[in-house]
């Protein structure tokens, strides 16, 4: 399985992240990527930096302890546990592409204070207000029960942290002060990871952004 594992990695690095980007590319002349343009060291940067190395952890620190003779754990260590992680890994990865899709034109890694894209609502971002990442967890915990030792476990748990930090405190109070009341109301109406759960109070007062404000830029990440 480890060495399933490392392929199912590659193969959604070249599919989200090479092949998409190349899509993004040919289709708006721009690859949507904006993580340069957080300050390294700041909490942005920081963020995006922990998810990559919570990912590579995973995908590739995973089986590469495996090889090693690193052993898995007892309890996960079951032919149903490893099959069920794969089931989830490609499901993942599909879905994962297929949400970055239905963001179109306004998909991007990263964000960038001085640009403004439509914000997205339907489709998956009518269940979920990120089901890019909430399929990224889904197809690296799969890959992780595909190797499940203490190593690729550690790089799930760093990887959901990266993405915590990056959503809560860097990409939703972006979209709710340059998109104002709309995102507002669809953050008070869709969950955040899950159906139902992290939905954003409605506060009219806090939502309510400076008109100033409402011709700064925004969009989706992910």
């Amino acid at each position: 399985m480890a060495a399933a594992a490392l392929a199912l990695f590659v193969g959604m690095m070249l599919l989200t992240g090479a092949l998409r980007t190349l899509i993004q590319r040919r289709r708006t002349g721009d690859s949507g990527n904006r993580r340069t343009l957080s300050p390294r060291g700041s909490l942005g940067w920081s963020a995006l930096a922990a998810t990559d190395i919570g990912y590579l952890t995973v995908g590739v620190g995973g089986p590469l302890a495996h090889w090693l003779g690193l052993p898995p754990l007892s309890g996960l260590q079951h032919p149903p546990v490893q099959m069920l992680g794969a089931v989830l890994a490609v499901m993942g990865i599909l879905a994962v592409f297929g949400a970055q899709m239905a963001l179109g034109a306004s998909w991007r890694i990263g964000v960038d204070d001085h640009e403004r894209t439509a914000l997205v609502t339907t489709g998956p971002f009518g269940w979920v207000r990120n089901p890019i990442f909430t399929a990224a967890l889904t197809a690296f915990l799969g890959l992780a029960l595909m190797v499940p030792n203490l190593v690729a476990l550690i790089g799930w748990v760093l990887a959901l942290s990266g993405i915590q930090t990056q959503v809560r405190l860097i990409e939703e109070p972006h979209l709710q002060r340059v998109n104002g009341e709309p995102y507002a109301r669809y953050a008070a109406r869709v969950g955040r990871f899950l159906p139902g759960l992290g939905r954003l109070r409605t506060d009219r007062h806090a939502a309510t952004v400076d008109r100033n404000d409402r011709d700064a830029h925004g969009g989706r990440h992910g």
